[in-house]
């Protein structure tokens, strides 16, 4: 083959990817299009939660795995940080994309937003090269400021995050701009709202205190509170959005529901902490107040869900997006369940005396983070990718539904047998290091190397090889559902 042969061949073979992929820029606004560049990163930081992951359950049960290249507390900090930065991009995303339609105007200061989108990003591969090639040595205060801030779940050194603050900042002003110059309306009030708390939660774990007892009650308001009361909500806002778009439901069924869960999550949200704080030193009703609140803050959306279905199916409405009405039914029982169930499972004073910082709150929190969050971006995901394609029918019986089929089964299937092998671990821990061994380290020891203990956490590597299987289906069916279709939505419903 000549060179000329060779170029030919070259630039058919780009063409036919680009086909294959086949997606328009032209249908997406400007918001939109900034609310895509949110949903890639989002896609790849979910690719390395799961990574780092299944590298740190390996660990669990080859303990000398990578062991002095890439040690457990690294990849276990890198896993839960690409968790939470993962979902905040969708969460992002998703604001941006509906932003437009639903104040009725161009974004303002789209600019400003783009920048603060490479800013971020910038910023969040910065901090994850940090975590996995400068984690050694002592800690000081130029360490807090640029290597690690040394706190649990929130490790991001100080400049990254003040960095984060003035990203939500710069959202927030957006957000608020752009309906101020536009419309306003339930949606938009609630959103503006939670966003203030988005922004102002986060400051609470940027200051240090000398009583352990106030460090600790600060410090479970970003980890618990920022994301039980602000991302609930938000999810909320996204959720009631999704299912006007997806199957024409009125809107005052969805912001009654709204308003309903801002009243549950600000209020039992708030309360609900107290099953963490009698922990570190605070009163002891607390346990009661928080062990009860905890349980009622999924309930309003699962209601506006299941009442959305009800309405949707009463009127006959028709439904476009199999995979995205999937996904947010997902949501809702994954939402109730991880979150509500799960959570109150271990919240309850008597039972979290033997259970609290066991597997069972991993369990937990496998659960209610896939299930409350993760789902509804993916749901999102579908919503985003068919107005992409052009506005083409995404039904369950058209061309390759078995990948995103598949997607959702090996997901959903992979999250849940690791809660249930987490699940099984807890309880023996529970029983060996905490009930029998008193809480000592002999009896921590005991319970690690019980063959109970040992078998869930083969298991709980097993489900998330599912997981992850499910993940790299999920990526290519994103890739090229719709690529084939040449019907348009508006063509069927009205034929």
């Amino acid at each position: 083959m000549n060179a000329k042969e060779l170029c030919e061949k070259s630039r058919a073979s780009m063409s036919e990817f680009k086909t294959w992929v086949a997606l328009d820029v032209s249908n997406l606004s400007p918001g939109q299009q900034l609310a895509v560049k949110y949903f890639s990163v989002a896609v790849i930081l979910f690719f390395a939660q799961l990574l780092f992951g299944m590298i740190a359950a390996t660990q669990f049960i080859f303990p000398n795995f990578l062991y002095g290249w890439l040690d457990f507390s690294v990849n276990r900090m890198v896993h839960i940080n690409a968790m939470v930065v993962w979902m905040l991009y969708g969460f992002i995303g998703c604001t941006y994309w509906l932003l437009e339609e639903e104040s009725g105007t161009e974004i303002v200061g789209l600019k400003l937003g783009e920048l603060a989108f490479w800013v971020l990003t910038g910023a969040v591969t910065l901090v994850v090269l940090v975590y996995l090639l400068i984690q050694t040595g002592a800690g000081k205060d130029s360490t807090l400021w640029f290597i690690n801030e040394g706190r649990e779940y929130i490790e991001a050194p100080r400049w990254a995050d003040i960095g984060i603050v003035i990203v939500m900042l710069i959202f927030f002003y957006n957000v608020v701009a752009t309906f101020s110059k536009g419309k306003w309306s339930g949606i938009a009030g609630v959103l503006t709202l939670d966003l203030v708390a988005l922004a102002g939660m986060y400051t609470a774990g940027m200051f240090y205190m000398t009583n352990i007892t106030h460090e600790q009650f600060w410090w479970w308001w970003v980890i618990h509170l920022w994301v039980e009361a602000t991302w609930e909500v938000l999810v909320g806002v996204i959720m009631a959005w999704s299912l006007m778009k997806l199957l024409g439901v009125k809107r005052q069924i969805v912001t009654t529901w709204l308003y309903i869960e801002v009243a549950l999550m600000f209020g039992s949200g708030i309360l609900g902490l107290g099953h963490h704080y009698f922990w570190i030193g605070t009163p002891e009703y607390w346990l009661a107040i928080g062990g009860f609140f905890s349980a009622l803050e999924p309930i309003p959306l699962v209601a506006m869900v299941v009442h959305a279905m009800y309405d949707a199916g009463s009127h006959s409405f028709k439904n476009s997006n199999h995979p995205a009405v999937a996904w947010i039914i997902a949501q809702a029982f994954g939402n109730f369940f991880g979150a509500g169930v799960w959570g109150f499972m271990h919240t309850l004073p008597q039972i979290n005396l033997y259970t609290h910082g066991t597997q069972w709150s991993a369990s937990h929190g496998h659960l209610a983070f896939f299930g409350a969050y993760a789902t509804i971006n993916i749901a999102f995901f579908y919503l985003a990718i068919q107005h992409w394609r052009g506005g083409v029918w995404m039904s369950g019986g058209t061309a390759n539904a078995w990948r995103w089929k598949w997607a959702l089964g090996l997901l959903n299937a992979g999250v849940l047998g690791m809660t249930i092998a987490l699940l099984i671990a807890g309880y023996e821990q529970s029983f060996i290091e905490r009930a029998t061994e008193g809480s000592s380290w002999g009896g921590y020891f005991a319970a690690q190397n019980h063959p109970s203990f040992q078998s869930a956490m083969v298991w709980r590597w097993f489900f998330g090889l599912m997981t992850f299987s499910g993940l790299i289906l999920l990526i290519w069916d994103l890739l090229t559902i719709g690529k084939d279709e040449t019907r348009k939505v508006q063509e069927i419903i009205q034929h």
